[in-house]
């Protein structure tokens, strides 16, 4: 075990106040023994920085993904009182909203995959992927201003969806506040033409079929079947969004010297929540978490047009509906019961996912019984997994759990171990059909870099914090 830390139970480790100089709570991270072997003492040292911070209530947590990232670890929350707490740009990370969106289908994976090659390619042509890479739409400025206040609605007002996919999206899909005139023109033009696309590194685009069901009645109200074919994309606010955290990064340095707040680390640079700084960084924020709700809707819909191309299948005969959106880099206020009072906090979700339980008011109707849809991605070899939220996620982590694998290389480290290796011929003969925008793409992104996320998710379940639904595995898989 890492020095200083102390085992609470088989899914959690304390970092104890005190682990650094002035915490002002202490730290849990949610990992058993099997995973602990991959903690990064920097990341340890994140968990505990974030601790020293004004208004931090409760804990400062990490989930079984955790990594080492830019002042906070990912894999990360933290909530913070609305008197006296701060908000800090690092600790939504630079790719705001990044999250994951699930579609279901009628078809089995015995119809699609003899036809699973042409699907990839036409998947790839029609959603544009890679560094830098441009889309179908180009935006006025007029048009950013109304995305960026409606979100995924702006989307389906354009043809580019439906009413009902709104409503399985986290905040149906628009966050309420964003304010446009706080967004720089570098952010403007870097989003102009970039609407619709995945973009580069871990994100993707990948056929899937349901491996296996651990919760029949939970799977059955998700609509999920065994051998089913499901797609899940994953990406956020691209370049756009890499701005304003970069526009406001700078706003927060100066804020701290500003309002005399002590810091262990620059990277957490921060501003009260009641603040100038903070309340213009929030609506900013949001407005960039509502370019990537609208992001993932276009990619749906271009999704949708491309299977009925290459299935030659009607809407109806496809069945693509959208089973849930996630966001897994926030910032949000809700509320959380802390002592046994109801209190609004800010909650930061670094590379963490919303795990809100059965009953609660903020989930729409139609999974309101259920609780709330968790997706998480894997690497592009194993597996992604559905679970759902819960109470005991209310009670200790503000409603959250894990969001993805986590990486244990670096994507350097992970380039010079696939020298030599042709990593996509690799995937395919373990029945997997790739194809990526960049040349290094598949090598960063093989699975190896990744821890296994069937680890991770049994960790999150065994701790109660979410629940198991079903296992995806990929068929095809569009990298940026």
């Amino acid at each position: 075990m890492a020095e200083g830390l102390k085992r609470i139970d088989e899914t959690r480790l304390e970092v104890p106040k005190g682990y650094t100089d002035g915490m002002r709570v202490g730290g849990i991270i949610y990992v058993d023994k099997e995973l602990e072997a991959f903690l990064e003492e920097g990341a340890i040292k994140q968990v505990a920085n974030v601790a020293t911070l004004p208004g931090i209530v409760k804990k400062s947590l990490a989930m079984p993904d955790i990594h080492t990232g830019y002042g906070f670890a990912i894999g990360g929350v933290a909530a913070f009182d609305l008197e006296n707490g701060i908000i800090s740009p690092g600790g939504v990370g630079y790719d705001i909203n990044c999250g994951v969106r699930l579609l279901r289908s009628n078809l089995t994976r015995e119809e699609v995959l003899p036809g699973m090659k042409d699907l990839v390619v036409k998947l790839y042509n029609e959603v544009p992927s890679g560094v830098g890479s441009k889309g179908k739409l180009r935006l006025t400025k007029e048009d950013q201003k109304s995305l960026l206040l409606k979100g995924a609605r702006w989307a389906v007002e354009r043809g580019y969806g439906r009413e009902e996919d709104l409503e399985r999206t986290e905040s149906g899909g628009a966050m309420e506040g964003a304010d446009p005139s706080l967004i720089s023109d570098r952010a403007f033009e870097r989003g102009r033409a970039q609407q619709g696309t995945l973009g580069s590194g871990n994100h993707f685009l990948e056929i899937q079929y349901v491996a296996e069901i651990y919760d029949e009645k939970a799977a059955n109200i998700l609509g999920l079947f065994p051998e089913q074919i499901t797609i899940m994309i994953h990406t956020g606010s691209r370049g756009f969004g890499h701005q304003v955290c970069t526009d406001y990064l700078e706003v927060m340095e100066r804020a701290v010297g500003k309002y005399g707040i002590t810091l262990p680390d620059k990277e957490l640079a921060c501003a009260p929540v009641k603040s100038p700084e903070a309340r213009d960084y929030l609506a900013a924020m949001k407005a960039a978490a509502n370019y990537a709700w609208a992001n993932r809707q276009c990619i749906m819909h271009w999704t949708r047009e491309a299977l009925m191309k290459v299935m030659s299948a009607s809407p109806e005969e496809l069945g693509l509906k959208l089973v849930y959106d996630v966001a897994h880099n926030i910032a949000k206020i809700e509320e959380h019961t802390v002592n046994g009072v109801k209190k609004r906090l800010i909650v930061h979700r670094k590379g963490a996912t919303r795990a809100f339980p059965p009953g609660h008011p903020e989930l729409p109707e139609v999974y309101r019984e259920l609780g709330q849809p968790v997706l998480i991605p894997g690497d592009m070899g194993r597996a992604s997994f559905v679970l759902t939220g819960t109470e005991k996620a209310m009670e200790e982590t503000f409603g959250s759990t894990c969001h993805g694998a986590g990486r244990v290389m670096s994507r350097h480290q992970a380039i010079k171990q696939a020298k030599g290796r042709a990593i996509w011929r690799e995937m395919e003969d373990a029945g997997i059909v790739v194809m990526s925008a960049g040349k290094r793409t598949l090598a960063e992104e093989m699975s190896e870099a990744y821890k296994d996320v069937s680890n991770v998710v049994d960790v999150v379940h065994r701790a109660g914090i979410s629940r198991k639904v079903a296992k995806l595995r990929p068929l095809g898989v569009v990298k940026g």
